[in-house]
């Protein structure tokens, strides 16, 4: 299995070679050359399998040199009963109206964002170390993604991480649980300004191809492919537990902001997976489900970007866009170019003829939340069935409603659970979210945060001063 970039500009190279760089060098992102699918007696092979037994199966189309047996051990190690905290690693929960959970937050942080970053911590140390080298991990995140990477890859050799976060932008939870971190390889950056300023000052300092070579930048956000590789496990996981049958079609509604976790379905079901809708549920920030609604696609500033209670999902500009464009574009590398190019001098662009394609060619439909859609579902679904959800998942939850068909089950994918959310849950039902014992005193742990402006060249000289060389 041989990668390359979604711009052209880059000649085939293996799973190890792209695990460690981040963006392609041409800017673009890197994808498979060629998408493996699966059979549908494969598919049904793999029903009596466990989570991590399903996660060979389905990353060793992807990982092809790793041995065989190397892979398995780092799988098994990422997806332990001692990292997650359910034996099943991903349960199925029961809701209402149709509706079944597919339970994503049960690791460390809480959060989806472990699914694939644990695998992402085990498969960074092995490569590391087999090739005797370091790296300096940089990367934004806008609430889970950055705890979900520091929890994985603390103390680990030969690995430094640089995590932008915004100012004043994530929940108390959220922030405690990064900046609570004592590990020396351990750096949190909150800038002065919203997520997508933080996104732009590791896109600038990774698109400096002298620094990035110098300082050996990597990244753990999701334009990381091995995080969409890893991602894609659990849209077979789903399909596996929700199905009787051979064929069956499942859909899916996944919140969203960065693109990164309904991608993994997009590819999933290019892989002929079974899938009859890919729901995407954006908050009040809903630049994504503008563009399927209306073909044209239209990032925000920061000043136009909202604020919302549904935090991880205050984003404008989706960096794994991209590489479902390069789809939609017949992945014709001169055009994707060509409308990237587009977007960075006029500041969108326009493929509203395509946009009958989206639901008929790629089961794409898309919907939109508030924050009292939040409150309300929130409140609904726990007075229905006792059942406790984060507010990301209640804008799944309101999206999906409206995409419920008798005889295809509805997996709402789980974003994170509620006690990260605790000032909406108890605003929505009056109670205190449960916290796990092992975070109950988070909030009273020391923090340790550096403040910087939204200054790219501050971040590159924090970076010089701390990194491993």
């Amino acid at each position: 299995m041989m990668y390359h970039s979604t711009r052209g500009g880059m000649e085939p190279r293996p799973f190890s070679d792209i695990l460690l760089e981040g963006l392609a060098p041409d800017g673009g992102l890197t994808i498979p050359v060629t998408l493996p699918t699966v059979s549908a007696d494969q598919l049904e092979s793999w029903r009596p399998l466990s989570y991590p037994q399903l996660a060979y199966q389905v990353l060793r189309l992807f990982i092809t040199d790793i041995p065989a047996q190397d892979l398995e051990t780092l799988v098994n190690a990422a997806y332990s009963r001692d990292v997650f905290d359910d034996d099943s690693i991903v349960p199925l929960k029961p809701l209402n109206q149709g509706m079944t959970l597919l339970g994503l937050s049960q690791g460390p942080t809480l959060a989806f964002k472990d699914m694939a970053m644990q695998f992402l911590g085990q498969v960074f140390e092995y490569v590391l170390t087999a090739r005797n080298e370091k790296i300096n991990i940089l990367g934004a995140t806008s609430g889970d993604t950055g705890s979900a990477a520091e929890y994985a890859l603390r103390g680990k050799q030969g690995i430094a991480v640089f995590m932008l976060s915004p100012q004043g932008r994530m929940s108390a939870f959220q922030r405690a649980q990064m900046y609570s971190l004592q590990d020396e390889n351990i750096h949190n950056l909150a800038i002065d300004g919203v997520f997508d300023d933080c996104q732009d000052i590791v896109k600038q300092l990774a698109g400096d191809l002298d620094f990035k070579a110098k300082y050996r930048l990597g990244a753990v956000n999701s334009i990381n492919w091995a995080r969409i590789a890893a991602q894609i496990v659990y849209y077979f996981w789903g399909w596996l537990r929700a199905t009787s049958r051979p064929g069956q079609e499942v859909s899916f509604a996944v919140p969203s902001g960065n693109f990164g976790n309904i991608l993994a379905g997009h590819l999933a079901r290019q892989m002929k997976l079974p899938v009859r809708r890919l729901v995407l549920a954006t908050n009040e920030n809903n630049v994504l489900e503008e563009f399927f609604r209306t073909g044209v696609y239209r990032p925000r500033s920061a000043e136009q970007t909202h604020a919302t209670s549904s935090p991880s999902m205050d984003i404008s500009r989706a960096s794994n866009f991209e590489r479902f464009v390069f789809d939609l574009l017949d992945q014709d590398t001169r055009r994707v170019s060509e409308t990237w190019a587009a977007l960075a001098t006029h500041g969108e662009f326009d493929l509203s003829h395509l946009q009958p394609l989206f639901e008929s060619r790629y089961g794409f439909v898309a919907g939109t939340s508030t924050h009292q859609d939040r409150v309300d579902t929130i409140r609904t679904v726990y007075q229905e069935t006792g059942t406790l959800i984060d507010p990301h998942t209640a804008d799944g939850v309101k999206v999906a409603a409206q995409y419920v068909e008798a005889g295809v089950p509805m997996l709402v994918l789980e974003t994170a659970l509620p006690a990260k959310f605790a000032d909406v849950i108890h605003e929505a039902v009056g109670i205190d979210a449960p916290v796990p014992a092992h975070l109950r005193d988070l909030a009273e742990r020391p923090q340790r945060v550096t403040n910087l402006a939204c200054d790219a060249e501050l971040v590159r000289q924090y970076i010089a001063q701390h990194a491993v060389t």
